[in-house]
């Protein structure tokens, strides 16, 4: 009994270690990023050659994260942009530059940039506060006046702010007095009224784009007529932007001169005329600087200071993804990042842009148009097997291509789009697989999917049924507890959700190919065997990302730039005893070194979520 005691009290003692070094890191973070002793070196304006810049791109980051979410971009990805922008010769501006700048007053560089935070989260200052000090980049994070008084430690506090703002990276901004969404009705007409930010995300998957924001219409009711009157309107509208000024005054002694309304984006400053000519009047008289829209990033002296624009890259966008849709928005060059050069070399780019990473090939699409990379290898034989991961999102186009001539005019293709497997022989389509059927994923009927909405929309409800208004158009909540429906194996008609722009994709891919046979397995599980094809000898391998359509998001409304990421790529020469053609994939030490890593990351990232 000693025995074990003894080594129960060594297993607490190494734990103890390991928690202690944690808890110094994490201590460390907080320092870093709320007491910085450096200070913002702002550009010297007498260096500035000629006029300047003719306008400024905005970008404005949704939160960061130490290992990002679907919608807080990771630390290490946040760098890797500001890293790309700085070698691109971006510089920021501060609120002052820009307001000068419309003043006529100030000149800014040729290449300038208003860098900005939204939704006030503590782990974006904590996280991103360092990388500013880095860069030399100056940042506005932006803040919700009532998040001020609720103590919420998930979001900045007043004192926070103060420091912020004492260690000359950070400026302040706000998104007004409240984040709530109004008029809100789910994908089957179902009213809802009134959410909160935390209600929403509950309900969020059952709902299309039937919806609005606070400040953006009237208050309506399941009939989507107004229940206030244009005074009554007016004066919730205008009291939000008073508690927002007197909040602000309470807690920090000044209200904020930046703002980004929301959630705007139509043109004017709400999505009803009468109430945006409420806002704009307050807008004007409360605040110095308004972003108004989201989408595009560039703005020049023909652009109202009130109504800015504000591109908002996102958690997933590889460095040339932002690269490429600022190349877009501002029509000048821009230098892409290519990542290892020695990687590159095996590699040309012919549209598009591309990084070399060890395991991953990044092809970035042209806005709108595809990106297309060839390996630089004429491969006799034709028969060959090729591995690989394709984690690009599932919305867009992620292809290989086999035995291909140099004008891409025959080749066999191997694509996924969508979610969908195609393949297909120079232009002609001769498989196709839904990968959810792949998969023996059933789906929901439509009338399970509806029931299922009902059933949550109901458990919001009574959790607060004082805010959510009682629905006018759903069943009485009895009878929906003991419906029954049928499912799809019963005759019901399948509910197909609308793929979202940021949905990740994640497919292992091989394939074999040998004389006029093709085989394919997705995820280790076989999707199509010996595929008849024509006789052919071998030719090039491309690797092809393509933007699929005109894809709406909520987030970014206009983003027409794909990512196609091909990671663990393996080609194998089968005539040849498996004599291996390409390889770029980790191995060995630095396989396990890469490991290790993502092990200790992960430790580190319970302990600053559970600290």
């Amino acid at each position: 009994m000693k025995i074990l005691a003894t080594k129960k009290d060594k297993i607490k003692f190494i734990r103890s270690i390991i928690q202690g070094f944690i808890l110094f890191l994490v201590v460390r973070l907080l320092v870093n990023a709320f007491f910085s002793f450096e200070v913002y070196g702002h550009y010297d304006m007498d260096a500035l050659d000629g006029k300047g810049s003719k306008g400024f791109i905005a970008l404005s980051y949704i939160g960061v994260d130490r290992e990002g979410t679907d919608t807080l971009i990771s630390t290490k990805r946040l760098e890797e942009h500001l890293e790309a922008l700085k070698q691109n010769g971006y510089i920021t501006l501060t609120q002052e530059d820009v307001i000068n700048y419309y003043s006529d007053s100030q000149k800014i560089p040729s290449r300038s940039m208003f860098l900005m935070f939204e939704d006030g989260r503590r782990d974006t200052a904590i996280f991103a506060g360092p990388l500013l000090e880095k860069y030399n980049y100056i940042g506005t994070i932006f803040t919700y006046a009532n998040k001020l008084e609720e103590g919420d430690p998930k979001f900045l506090s007043p004192r926070d702010l103060i420091s912020l703002k004492e260690g000359t990276y950070v400026e302040w901004g706000t998104h007004g007095y409240r984040l709530a969404y109004i008029n809100v009705f789910d994908r089957y007409g179902n009213f809802l009224g009134e959410l909160y930010p935390d209600e929403f995300i509950e309900l969020r998957k059952h709902m299309g784009r039937d919806y609005n924001h606070y400040l953006m219409d009237f208050i309506r009711d399941g009939n989507k007529i107004p229940v206030e009157t244009q005074t009554q309107m007016q004066s919730r509208i205008r009291t939000d932007y008073m508690l927002m000024d007197e909040v602000y005054n309470k807690h920090i002694g000044e209200l904020p001169g930046l703002y980004a309304i929301m959630h705007a984006n139509t043109g004017q400053f709400g999505s009803n005329k009468n109430v945006s000519t409420v806002n704009e009047e307050m807008i004007r008289e409360y605040f110095a600087i308004n972003f108004n829209r989201e989408g595009f990033s560039y703005n020049d002296k023909k652009t109202d200071i009130h109504d800015l624009t504000r591109m908002q890259p996102q958690a997933y966008w590889y460095p040339n993804h932002l690269l490429m849709r600022i190349k877009d928005d501002t029509k000048e060059d821009m230098t892409f990042v290519h990542g290892d050069l020695d990687i590159k070399k095996d590699w040309e780019i012919l549209d598009g842009a591309a990084e070399f990473r060890k395991s991953s090939v990044i092809v970035t699409s042209e806005p709108r148009d595809r990106g297309l990379v060839r390996l630089n290898k004429d491969i006799n034989s034709g028969n060959l097997a090729l591995h690989a991961r394709l984690t690009g999102n599932k919305v867009g186009s992620q292809t290989i291509y086999l035995r291909a001539d140099r004008d891409l005019k025959e080749y066999i293709s191997i694509g996924i789009q969508k979610n969908n497997l195609y393949i297909s022989e120079n232009g002609k389509e001769l498989f196709s697989l839904d990968l959810n059927d792949h998969d023996g994923i059933i789906p929901q009927s439509i009338e399970e999917n509806r029931l299922e909405a009902l059933k949550d929309e109901y458990r919001i409800y009574n959790k607060n049924s004082k805010r959510l208004k009682n629905p006018t158009k759903m069943e009485a909540q009895d009878e929906v507890e003991n419906m029954e429906v049928d499912s799809v194996e019963e005759g019901g008609e399948p509910f197909i959700p609308e793929m979202q722009i940021h949905e990740l994709g994640d497919r292992k891919v091989d394939i074999f190919l040998r004389n006029n046979k093709l085989s394919v397995d997705i995820d280790n599980k076989e999707a199509v065997k010996d595929l008849s094809l024509s006789e052919r000898p071998g030719g090039y391998i491309y690797l092809e990302s393509a933007w699929g359509e005109y894809g709406y998001s909520q987030r970014n409304l206009a983003d027409d730039v794909y990512d196609g990421v091909f990671e663990d790529l393996v080609i194998i020469d089968m005539d040849k005893e498996d004599e291996v053609i390409y390889m770029n994939k980790l191995q060995g030490r630095e396989l396990i070194l890469g490991k290790i890593k993502d092990r200790w990351n992960k430790i580190i990232n319970w302990f600053i979520i559970n600290l």
